[in-house]
């Protein structure tokens, strides 16, 4: 599917919100890589999988999906030859129980969820493997009842520490230790048993300096009393570290030896974690399947977008059997948009196996693709206008489209001349037509309603206006073309009746009044213009032309040269322009006194100075232009 499609209708948001359904990464994942399909057939096994979710969580209300973790990186490290500690040996626990759990929930539901109940027999129950883990661990720890050998060598370390304990503890009420400590307690420091000890006795109590205080007033030593028990504690320890890694292989083995089913159980449970996802978000909307066809056919009833919030007014919508174009007309922030967004996302919701919020009697098309031009893409970077970004776009689709595409324009051929822009969307809607699109287009060109009204295979349609509020109505009606409301509109804002009549007049027969400037001097100089329309104009320094390729006024700065062309001044720039590109606006002499120094329009305050300076023989400016001619 088109990538500017799925991010302009916001495709990727909707699946978060499914995603928020899941309850693991497995889930999440797949809804990550999640697409709309073009296949009929698999469009309609995700609507019914979706389905028999729903069914399962209306008739059951909760899913025995806990402990269910991503494992798939403990596998991948398992086969890599990995032996993995007590605490991933818990999360497989956990997962296994958890398929063995959502198998045994999904027998007993053949008859209304068959599809989802037989992927359930996909599982394998590796009940000895979790038992075996069980056994050996406790939380993070191997349990000492995981071996003999384990629990005899953990037995010797007790006694061990307890005869360094006792020691210890003869030590410290030993009166005459009692000058030499700073504190009276055991304290372990890198795994060994210390006495704190002031920093000006170290050498009065035998043992070994372990640590030494961050101000060096306390030295931790090890006594030499309990160094024959903390010798025999440093190899239990080594051979319980020893015994456990036999313990943690032996159980990474079991794993190993069952990699191959524990990762079909992943996929599954994946696809349960994902499908329930989607039923939960189907009930939470109170979702529907729709009917589907892969022919064209659109028939929403009461459909919601699925981003909404609030009191939304609800969408009815048919397209693809009397009519293959629809034009929707109406003011602005009417919810003309809303429409071509609703009808998009809910068309990707349904290809993606989404219930969507709508009515029964709702059927939705499936489309190999689905194609947007909706909102401003203009781009600095490629230098494209906003215009030539929507041109660039209806290009591509164009070129792309066939008989099984959905065509959703936002305002077409806007951001140009009207009557060419229109012209564009009208060739460009034939075009669509012609290669089969179902196409939607919001306009407000009266032109091309015309045209729709006028073929068999287009409608229009407006979005409601409330005229006493100024207030949309967000309600669609098929059948009936739309109005701007604009001088409606601007009446209530304050315009008077007499601009509103001309504005009508002008707009049914473009009869436009020149009789205000008839005795103006702009009009007299007009009239001489169209009079010598096609004569060589005599322009003149000052002079005020129009310029026909910027449609702005400039000033004449050299007169016309044996080429006809003239330079001007244009916004700070000498531009030179030949006569046909200009018109005359107005001569020098009504602009500007008779003695009046045009250098004042042409040349910076500073460069009139120099020259008057040099004038009147300024040693100062002779000086300055000696400088200049060295320099160069």
């Amino acid at each position: 599917m088109n990538i500017n499609t799925l991010n302009k209708l916001q495709y990727n948001e909707l699946k978060e919100i499914v995603k928020s359904y899941c309850v693991s990464g497995l889930g999440k994942n797949l809804i990550d890589k999640l697409e709309p399909s073009t296949s009929l057939k698999v469009v309609e096994n995700r609507l019914d999988e979706t389905s028999e979710g729903r069914s399962i969580l209306d008739a059951a209300h909760h899913i025995p999906l806990e402990g269910i973790f991503n494992i798939k990186s403990v596998i991948d490290n398992i086969e890599k030859g990995a032996i993995i500690d007590p605490e991933e040996l818990t999360t497989i626990c956990n997962f296994l129980r958890g398929c063995r759990k959502i198998k045994e929930f999904m027998k007993g539901k053949e008859f209304y969820a068959p599809t989802l109940s037989s992927y359930g027999n996909s599982i394998t129950e590796l009940k000895s493997i979790e038992e075996e883990i069980e056994f050996s661990i406790r939380g993070t720890l191997v349990d000492s009842n995981a071996s003999k050998e384990l629990k005899k060598i953990r037995r010797y370390i007790e006694n061990a520490e307890g005869k360094i304990q006792e020691q210890l503890e003869k030590f410290l009420k030993n009166s005459n230790n009692k000058t030499y400590m700073q504190e009276f307690f055991v304290s372990k420091r890198n795994d060994r048993y210390t006495i704190p000890i002031k920093a000006a006795y170290k050498n009065h109590v035998p043992g070994t300096i372990v640590e030494t205080s961050s101000k060096g007033s306390t030295v931790f030593i090890e006594p030499s009393v309990i160094s024959k028990h903390t010798t025999e504690l440093v190899v239990l320890k080594s051979e319980e570290a020893v015994e456990e890694y036999k313990i943690l292989s032996y159980l990474t083995g079991l794993i190993f030896d069952n990699s191959k089913e524990i990762r079909i159980n992943i996929e599954v449970i994946a696809e349960y974690d994902m499908i329930f996802a989607k039923a939960k978000y189907s009930r939470a909307i109170e979702g529907i399947k729709p009917e589907i066809n892969d022919y064209g056919y659109i028939n929403i009833v009461s459909g919601k977008h699925p981003l909404l919030k609030g009191n939304i007014v609800p969408l009815d919508f048919n397209i693809g059997i009397d009519y293959r174009t629809l034009i929707i007309t109406g003011p602005n922030a009417g919810g003309k948009t809303v429409v071509l967004k609703t009808v998009g996302l809910l068309t990707l919701a349904v290809q993606s196996g989404l219930h969507i919020a709508a009515k029964k009697g709702t059927e939705i098309s499936v489309f190999e693709k689905v194609f947007v031009d909706i909102g401003d893409d203009q781009s600095i970077e490629n230098s494209l206008s906003t215009f030539s970004s929507h041109i660039k776009n209806l290009a591509e689709i164009i070129n792309s489209s066939n008989k099984s595409t959905l065509v959703l324009c936002d305002e077409i051929g806007s951001g140009t001349e009207p009557n060419e822009g229109a012209g564009l969307a009208i060739a460009i809607l034939e075009e669509l037509y012609h290669k089969g699109c179902i196409i939607m287009a919001t306009t407000h060109y009266g032109e091309i309603k015309n045209f729709s009204e006028r073929h068999s295979d287009f409608e229009n349609a407006a979005m409601q206006f409330e005229n006493n509020t100024l207030e949309p109505l967000y309600k669609l009606i098929i059948g009936k073309s739309g109005k701007s409301n604009a001088l409606w509109i601007s009446k209530k804002m304050g315009i008077r009746d007499s601009i509103l009549e001309k504005a009508k007049q002008y707009t049914e027969n473009k009869d436009y009044n020149f009789a205000l400037i008839r005795d103006s001097k702009v009009k007299k100089k007009k009239e001489e213009t169209d009079i010598n329309y096609g004569k060589t104009c005599d322009y003149k320094t000052g002079d005020r032309v129009f310029l026909m390729e910027y449609m702005d006024s400039a000033i004449v700065y050299k007169p016309m040269d044996s080429f006809n062309n003239i330079i001007v001044l244009y916004k700070e720039d000498f531009l030179e322009v030949n006569e046909k590109r200009l018109k005359l606006e107005l001569k020098a002499e009504d602009l500007y006194p008779a003695d009046y120094d045009f250098k004042i329009l042409f040349m910076a305050y500073e460069q009139r100075k120099l020259e008057r300076d040099i004038e009147r023989g300024s040693k100062k400016a002779l000086k300055r232009i000696q400088k200049e001619i060295r320099n160069s």
